[in-house]
């Protein structure tokens, strides 16, 4: 057959790109046509993120595509992080400048909630794990600071559908991102208009919420004129960059429990793909979350805060003037006092200190632990208790699903952190497959690829990755030393409750 070019616009917390999958019936090759920076832009006293710079460097990819692949481009389709949104008038203007979701407008808006509705009815309204960054809580903070504002807003859209709507004009929301913002309900897949309703937010603005696979329509006549693309289509995929990462996972076992994910980045999200969502007692005492997954599954999931911690050393380093790459602070950490100090990565202290080795420090000292003062000390103590973290997250999986996980998958650009890999498998004594590194924008791709009609369900979408790609093994070594570990690491969560 004819090679055919499929587009990605996949946003990250660290930078964003423009990417060509290219299908030859088999396989699919992924080449990278434009990256540029992303993350928080200060404006007065908030983090906003610059949307309107995002879609000129979108713009500046798909010219590039045009001129390499020209008329073998058959599709388009963005993927981006979970819960932040725009909002348009009836003009179709935007209102304001989106927030970040680590704007600390949000603090203190979790109890505030919870005093209008009870967290257990929440949950049974939405499934979903309580982060005071959810869609829920940055509306009832806008609800509370620009009531004005809010009332204005005619249509509201997540990341990626804003992209869509900037790519064509639809003015829809995708189900998989729909189902990060606290406002969907679990079981009729729609907005949970009751809840939203109890809360006084206004409802007209919420739109259709669509599948992943859908067909957005043409490219806008003008965009299409300004890059040089004919109008191709323009689709919709797991616009959750994790639900894409969880479609590209090169699991064999589609419609089984008996495996985990972790999608590794900024964020380490780690889960089981289950048929529907887990909505137990159990399940919100362990404040797990249900986040929708292509083809009607769903996503049980917690959300751990990642490598968020060594992004934030490694800045603080280089602003002390000490600079390392990745790999570098990889290989000092692994050359660091093994397993002698922990922190719990989802305590408050961690969601955006001015100082995050200052935070990691005040953590073990408040712990009575030993207190990591060089660099390479600090990096393993993060990696490690990221570790450690995931072993109880697995564990409250295996509960909820009464399924033993037999294999773990790393994906994302977590996964190639060798040491953080090996630690995996260390600390959960579980097999680890790390890769593909490219789990989100393989997801996105092949989605598209199949929405044309080129594949027919999920379990063929894995087989072309597995296919298209390889993987690392990586198995447990020291079993005592990390279940020792893995005791005084339980000790510690259970003092800081």
């Amino acid at each position: 057959m004819t090679e055919r070019c499929y587009l990605g616009v996949d946003f990250g917390a660290e930078s964003g790109r423009v990417i060509a999958g290219l299908w030859d019936g088999k396989r699919i090759q992924i080449e990278e046509l434009h990256r540029f920076p992303n993350g928080p832009v200060l404006l007065g006293n908030s983090l906003r993120w610059d949307v309107v710079r995002l879609w000129a460097e979108v713009q500046a990819g798909l010219t590039l595509a045009a001129k390499r692949f020209g008329s073998s481009i058959v599709s388009v389709g963005a993927d981006t992080w979970g819960v932040d949104f725009v909002l348009l008038d009836k003009h179709e203007e935007m209102l304001g400048q989106p927030y970040h979701y680590r704007d600390a407008r949000t603090r203190g808006m979790l109890d505030e909630a919870f005093k209008r509705v009870p967290r257990a009815d929440i949950f049974a309204a939405t499934g979903l794990q309580f982060m005071e960054l959810n869609t829920l809580y940055q509306l009832l903070a806008w609800q509370k600071s620009n009531p004005e504002l809010l009332a204005a807003a005619e249509t509201f859209l997540m990341m990626p559908d804003f992209m869509h709507w900037c790519l064509c004009g639809s003015r829809v929301v995708e189900f998989t991102n729909a189902t990060t913002s606290q406002c969907v309900h679990p079981t009729k897949r729609d907005w949970a208009f009751d809840l939203l309703g109890k809360f006084g937010l206004p409802t007209k603005m919420f739109p259709k919420i669509v599948p992943p696979g859908t067909n957005l329509g043409a490219l806008r006549e003008n965009v299409a004129e300004k890059t040089g693309l004919h109008r191709i289509k323009v689709v919709a995929p797991p616009t959750h960059d994790t639900a894409s990462a969880v479609a590209g996972v090169p699991t064999t076992r589609t419609g089984k429990a008996n495996w985990a994910y972790i999608s590794s980045g900024t964020w380490s999200l780690i889960g089981a793909e289950v048929q529907k969502a887990q909505l137990s007692p159990r399940a919100l005492e362990l404040n797990y979350t249900n986040e929708g997954g292509i083809d009607g599954t769903y996503r049980l999931l917690k959300n751990v805060t990642g490598l968020w911690l060594v992004q934030q050393c490694r800045r603080s380093f280089e602003a002390h003037g000490r600079k390392y790459d990745y790999v570098e602070l990889t290989r000092m950490a692994g050359e660091a006092p093994a397993l002698r100090s922990f922190v719990d990565p989802d305590d408050a202290r961690f969601m955006n200190p001015p100082d995050m080795p200052a935070a990691i420090q005040s953590y073990c000292r408040d712990t009575g632990q030993p207190v990591p003062e060089t660099d390479a000390a600090l990096v393993r103590c993060a990696l490690e208790s990221l570790a450690l973290k995931y072993r109880a997250t697995l564990a409250g999986l295996e509960e909820l699903t009464g399924e033993k996980v037999e294999i773990i998958h790393v994906v994302g650009g977590g996964s190639q952190n060798r040491f953080l890999n090996q630690f995996t498998a260390d600390a959960c004594n579980r097999l680890v497959h790390a890769g593909p590194v490219e789990a989100t924008a393989l997801g996105n791709l092949l989605s598209q690829v199949r929405a044309d009609g080129e594949l027919k369900n999920l379990s063929e979408m894995r087989a072309v990755v597995r296919a298209s790609t390889q993987v690392s093994e990586f198995t447990p070594v020291d079993k005592a030393a990390w279940d020792d570990a893995f005791g005084k690491y339980s000790a510690l969560l259970k003092r800081a409750k």
